[in-house]
């Protein structure tokens, strides 16, 4: 047979069909292998936020240099819509392959470019423009990442089986935070909090030389999906997809903006505003920040894989329905057990957190797919995605720490949480179920 793996199992998806498991897991480690390295390191910044805060910005007080850090970290993802306007009508015209590829390699070189940054004490307010700069950069590549794997994983799925295929594109960048939150954990803990935030915070921006490299790898062997293969055998490409999209979905757009807040927000509170929130507001050590924070995103990749599969079994909305409610009901808790100052309470505390970020994300991306038809999903996703992202998501850390400094209440970021999970629940109770649909 002429087909690659990757094509064979595209064409059993595009038919409703099984695919053999080892094509699902190629394509599902090509694409997925990516986006761990990609969020490895987008996300280091988070982590690393208190620390970096010491070192770029002339502050005496530790608070308002976490804040200059968090306003810095949000300045990334006011790139975001751009870098999704421009990767998305991309993809949606010359193929979901070709973009994947590229913002690997952008995001890779802007963030070993972070690692050998000079600091506020070597050359003064260059220091925070170099790295205001380099974010901006790692904001336009991320524009184009989670998009375009959400869409490829989706278009190489057959439709019982698609939550179960795109909830591993949440579990890989899950599973890069852990890895990335551990290794600044393993650091702080083998060369003291002195040694780490002298030089030790440049080694985990260093490794996304040879981890970008290994990326590319994958992704340049990576086939395009099936389903945008079909697309372009028959000529239907669009030449001005976002156009299109605009004039057509604009119903689609906003149910996809609206699930992508909560979305957005959960994951960004866990990742990163909580090492730093931990010990700046709530006096806990470095080291137990971040193991609190790694063990609490280390439920949300041990539970994806599971409320992926449930999503394809029980429907999109009645997961991601009770993944708002219990932000809307249990975030407060949660953040007020925090504040008691016992690490085992606190890891619980952060992994039942974990648990209901994974039963929204579990059926999200598949329901997102479903919602547009191939000529213009890419680009759509990325709009929706990516504005919301950019207003909610990425001023999520900065919003927070403001709430705390302006109320006085190191609990008041609950309220932001709260408040975002209300609008997506209404967003999804109000949205169709989609589970099974045949894209197309």
């Amino acid at each position: 047979m002429a087909n690659t793996d990757s094509e064979f199992a595209g064409d059993y998806a595009s038919a409703g069909q099984h695919a053999p498991a080892q094509s699902r897991t190629k394509m599902m480690l090509s694409a997925g292998i990516g986006h761990f390295i990609e969020w490895f390191d987008f996300g280091l910044y988070g982590t690393l936020a208190a620390i970096i805060a010491t070192n770029f910005f002339a502050s005496g007080d530790p608070v308002i240099g976490l804040l200059k850090s968090f306003a810095v970290f949000g300045s990334g993802f006011l790139m975001r819509p751009l870098g999704g306007l421009f990767f998305g009508s991309m993809g949606d015209r010359l193929g979901r392959r070709k973009v994947l590829v590229t913002v690997i390699v952008i995001t890779s070189c802007s963030t070993f470019v972070m690692g050998i940054l000079p600091t506020w004490h070597q050359v003064g307010i260059l220091a925070p423009v170099l790295l205001v700069i380099t974010r901006l950069v790692q904001g336009f590549a991320a524009g184009g990442e989670s998009s375009g794997v959400i869409t490829y994983l989706a278009e190489s799925a057959k439709p019982n089986r698609r939550a179960t295929l795109t909830c591993w594109s949440e579990n890989f960048s899950f599973m890069a935070f852990v890895c990335g939150s551990g290794l600044v954990l393993f650091l702080t803990h083998t060369l003291g909090e002195s040694a780490m935030n002298d030089w030790g915070w440049r080694i985990p921006f260093l490794l996304a030389a040879p981890l970008g490299l290994g990326g590319l790898y994958m992704r340049r062997n990576m086939e395009d999906s099936s389903e945008f293969k079909k697309l372009k055998q028959t000529g239907k490409l669009e030449k001005s997809p976002l156009r299109k999209s605009l004039a057509t979905s604009s119903r689609a757009l906003l149910f996809c903006t609206g699930f992508v807040v909560v979305k957005a927000v959960s994951s960004w509170v866990l990742q990163s505003f909580m090492p730093g929130y931990l010990s700046t507001h709530l006096h806990y050590s470095k080291t137990d920040s971040y193991l609190i924070t790694t063990l609490g995103l280390l439920s949300v990749a041990v539970c994806m894989p599971i409320t992926g599969y449930l999503s394809d079994i029980w429907g999109r909305r009645p997961l991601m329905l009770m993944g708002c409610g219990g932000f809307i009901l249990l975030t407060y808790p949660a953040m007020l057990v925090m504040s008691q100052g016992s690490v085992g309470t606190s890891i619980a505390a952060m992994s039942m957190l974990g648990v209901f970020v994974a039963m929204f994300n579990g059926g999200c991306g598949a329901a997102m797919v479903e919602l547009f038809p191939t000529a213009i999903r890419y680009g759509s996703i990325a709009i929706a995605y990516n504005l919301t992202v950019a207003i909610f998501g990425g001023v999520t850390p900065l919003a927070s720490a403001s709430l705390i400094s302006l109320t006085g209440d190191p609990l008041s970021p609950a309220w932001y949480v709260m408040i975002t999970a209300l609008i997506s629940f209404i967003a999804v109770w109000l949205a169709k179920e989609t589970a099974g649909k045949v894209l197309d």
